[in-house]
């Protein structure tokens, strides 16, 4: 039985590497239940931040909890492991598995009967599109192809909250489409997914609430709901993490070039 109290919290979380601090003070209170997409500029710590929730990487201070468990004791970090799935920033997969093979492996590594491991198998290879060539190796796969097979992976146990870290990148239409589905799917049946995207128009579709950093911190929280009175996502996320092409300044050798 899970433990009470939201899907994510932390307390003063923080992640320095070499005296720089990746993540600073972060304090997440993600419910159970929703949609959550985690926002920020490339290096504001949305990577490291999911690394350290599932437990890939330690923290250098600060109190967290996933699932209402403590996520640096042993024990509970091992249950857990059970109970989430995850679609890293990096797509590890095996190269020389097929897909029924990594998917095998995986299931086999929850110790899922041979049943239960046969029929979840048949429903997401067949969710996923992955059916036509089923002895294709794994390094053989286009990289939206790689990205179903890591969301299939990340599912077949039955997880009650799912990390997904740009599971849209590279991906065509058609098999984004079958990716946002099966997401919303798990959150209407109570399942809790924790995003990170740069695309805003399906992080905007798709998500009940949203967190934004910038520099490691926190500096907005909200519903969508109460986001969509004050404008677009894109433009909250300006106003929030600030608009970095400004501040980048101009290039103002090629105004005027043509």
């Amino acid at each position: 039985m899970l433990s009470d109290g939201p899907a994510i919290f932390t307390r003063g979380l923080i992640r320095s590497f070499s005296g720089r601090r990746a993540v600073s003070d972060l304090d997440l209170t993600v419910p159970r239940g929703v949609f959550y997409g985690f926002l920020g500029t490339n290096g504001a710590g949305k990577s490291t931040t999911i690394r350290i929730l599932t437990g890939l990487l330690a923290a250098t201070a600060g109190e967290m909890r996933v699932l209402g468990m403590d996520i640096t004791d042993a024990e509970q970090a091992l249950a857990i492991k059970r109970r989430i799935g995850v679609v890293p920033e990096g797509l590890a997969l095996f190269d020389y598995l097929t897909g029924p093979e990594y998917l095998t492996f995986v299931a086999k590594m929850h110790g899922l009967t041979e049943e239960v491991r046969l029929e979840r198998m048949e429903h997401l290879l067949g969710l996923m599109d992955l059916t036509d060539e089923p002895e294709k190796l794994c390094m053989d796969y286009s990289h939206g192809m790689k990205k179903k097979l890591s969301l299939a992976a990340a599912m077949i146990h039955g997880p009650d909250l799912l990390f997904l870290d740009e599971p849209f990148e590279g991906v065509d239409p058609v098999s984004a489409r079958v990716i946002k589905g099966t997401l919303q799917r798990f959150v209407e049946n109570g399942g809790t997914v924790f995003v990170t995207s740069h695309v805003m128009e399906i992080v905007e579709k798709l998500c009940t609430h949203v967190g934004i950093v910038s520099a490691g911190k926190l500096v907005l929280e909200d519903s969508m709901d109460n986001i969509r009175r004050s404008g677009t996502l894109e433009e909250t996320f300006i106003r929030a993490a600030g608009d970095d092409a400004r501040s980048r300044g101009r290039l103002d050798w090629l105004e005027g070039a043509h």
